[in-house]
């Protein structure tokens, strides 16, 4: 209805902690703010943009931050970065262990190093009882063992995170990889390609997927939605996946919202420290 305010969204997957925010931050920030995206979560690739992160996080109200080493950026992984991502964690506003897995399609780290990093840090989630954000190229394989060997962890423990263990960003896989995903109760990240003519794969995934199953997300300033493509993406752009999401599951774009803001909420905690 008019004058009504967008209902509230989250971008779970956004780095605007990139240095080609660093001209226009705060109004890419109060964009979002005018198109009712609520709450924005900025995920660490290495040590250094776990802490810009952070330090964004602190500055922003409705920013928060994942501190985590992106398997691209495994080469410069030392005997100290696990012990450095601990104390980052301890910070406040830091909710999920992430961008952290496994991309077999650059090869900037070997693969062994990628999947010691990637279990590492899994393991530094169980003890902290974060959530992970995953990224994963070209090795759903190799990240399903790997998630499952922690997951069965997490079932035996009496950790809560076996209910809300993180979200697989950026999901693009079919729907045997989607359900093997959710049988371990992990989310989908859902942002621009969704949106893609040439997306139909994907397209008909998502139609075939529980509203429950997914999260909003950006991964700006990268994956700009149709019909901004080959732009700058930014959080406010996150409505434009919603409601490409709402066309496919032929649902109102309020439901989507409403669903996929709750599922973040539950998996990142952030309502009770925002």
């Amino acid at each position: 209805m008019a004058n009504q305010p967008a209902p509230s969204l989250v971008d779970t997957h956004c780095h605007l902690n990139f240095d080609v925010y660093d001209p226009d931050r705060s109004a890419v920030v109060e964009r979002a703010r005018q198109n009712g995206i609520g709450r924005i979560l900025i995920p660490g690739v290495d040590l250094e943009t776990s802490k810009t992160a952070i330090q964004y996080a602190q500055e922003f109200p409705e920013v928060f931050a994942a501190v985590g080493i992106h398997p691209n950026d495994g080469a410069r992984w030392t005997e100290n970065s696990l012990s450095e991502l601990k104390a980052m964690a301890g910070e406040a506003k830091v909710v999920a262990i992430g961008e952290i897995g496994l991309d077999y399609y650059r090869q900037h780290t070997p693969h062994e190093l990628q999947k010691a990093i990637f279990q590492q840090q899994l393991h530094l989630a169980a003890q902290l009882s974060l959530p992970v954000v995953i990224h994963n190229r070209e090795a759903a394989a190799d990240i399903l063992n790997i998630l499952h060997e922690w997951y069965t962890i997490l079932s035996n423990g009496s950790t809560s995170l076996r209910s809300f263990p993180g979200v697989m960003h950026s999901f693009s896989g079919d729907l045997t990889f989607a359900d093997e995903l959710i049988s371990m109760n992990f989310k989908l990240g859902i942002n621009g390609p969704v949106t893609f003519r040439n997306s139909q794969a994907l397209q008909e995934t998502v139609r075939s997927l529980p509203v429950e199953s997914l999260l909003m997300e950006t991964d700006a300033p990268f994956l700009t939605p149709h019909p901004y493509r080959g732009k700058r993406n930014e959080p406010a752009n996150v409505r434009i996946v919603a409601e490409k999401v709402a066309e496919l599951k032929q649902e109102p774009v309020e439901k989507i919202v409403h669903v996929t803001t709750v599922e973040a909420d539950k998996i990142f905690g952030w309502r009770e420290m925002h």
